[in-house]
């Protein structure tokens, strides 16, 4: 789906119009979030957001599991697995599972760490510790009750913000930001804040600072004209960072979030790409959404986390790191 227009901006008569219904989505998630969950034996890490779409979850519980990983905590993943068919619990096998079982997100997470899907984030994390999880980090689910975090960061978009402020379906929110940001211990600030996002977090509230960066296949790209399309919650932020990496982007196709390609669209994409003498690229996100017969003449830019500060992030992991028990 694309966000309605009227979601970013403070004007026009729709927000007004909507605010009824907006009251009554708001007072459904409160009453859901009064519920107590299931608390794990190990620690739960939840990479959410306030608003609906893409903010940069995935990236950021990327970036975690590996960080994690690399003091030798076996981290598995926790998601819904959103536009995928498969309710879970289930552990994401990416021989077998396509997006359409069990959604992109989960694919590209389960080639770092195992993976699970679960509309019950509790049943889920139960599953995962039953595998040997030592550590579950969440992509998604602060608006979900079923499972007890331990560390709940929230992940903002600089570029988008909060949108216009006001909840679904009369804004982009899932809740107001202040009750979301009263269950996080920080929030993740990706870009630079250009819509005065921070301004609506309490003080207290610790911001970390990060940016997306272009991963190491990009370097093969400085100077070569690109065609770039995507299906993501903001395309335009990945169009800017195949600018930054040095790439000339030739010509450009958005899609919608999660957009299902066809056959008919990798033809179009391909056909453009080829009028403009341009590499055709795209993130991994769309990469396991597109026909496979396609994928050979595709190229794939990844992303990755640009902290500011990363002992910042380090320090938030350091007390869940020391509950861990470790194998003899």
């Amino acid at each position: 789906m694309r966000a309605p227009g009227f979601w970013v901006g403070s004007g026009g008569i729709a927000p007004l119009l909507l605010s009824p219904f907006s009251a009554i989505y708001a007072g459904a998630t409160a009453r859901r979030m009064a519920r107590s969950g299931w608390k794990a034996p190990v620690p739960v890490i939840c990479c959410g957001n306030a608003t609906a779409g893409g903010a940069g979850k995935t990236t950021v519980a990327r970036d975690l599991g590996r960080r994690l990983a690399d003091r030798g905590i076996a981290a598995h993943f926790l998601l819904r697995g959103y536009g995928g068919s498969m309710k879970g619990p289930a552990r994401v096998d990416p021989d077998s599972h396509d997006s359409t079982m069990v959604g992109d997100e989960a694919l590209i997470l389960a080639e770092l760490r195992p993976t699970w899907i679960s509309g019950d984030r509790g049943a889920g994390a139960q599953a995962a510790v039953a595998a040997g999880a030592q550590a579950i980090v969440m992509d998604d689910g602060l608006q979900n009750p079923t499972l007890e975090k331990d560390l709940s960061l929230l992940v903002i978009d600089g570029g988008f913000g909060f949108g216009n402020g006001r909840v679904i379906p009369a804004g982009p929110l899932r809740e107001p930001v202040e009750r979301a940001a009263a269950r996080c211990q920080a929030a993740v600030l990706i870009g630079e804040d250009e819509t005065g996002a921070l301004a609506q977090l309490p003080p207290s509230l610790p911001v970390l600072r990060a940016k997306l960066v272009a991963g190491p296949e990009a370097a093969m790209l400085a100077g070569q004209p690109v065609f770039a399309f995507c299906g993501i919650a903001n395309p335009p932020k990945f169009f800017a960072t195949l600018q930054e990496a040095g790439a000339v982007v030739a010509g450009r196709m958005p899609f919608a979030d999660h957009y299902p390609y066809d056959e008919g669209d990798l033809k179009e994409i391909l056909a453009q790409a080829e009028a403009l003498r341009a590499l055709p690229v795209t993130t991994k996100k769309d990469f396991v959404r597109i026909p496979a017969q396609f994928r050979s003449r595709v190229t794939v830019v990844t992303v990755g986390m640009g902290w500011e500060e990363p002992a910042a992030i380090e320090s938030l992991l350091d007390p869940l790191v020391a509950r861990v028990p470790m194998p003899a």
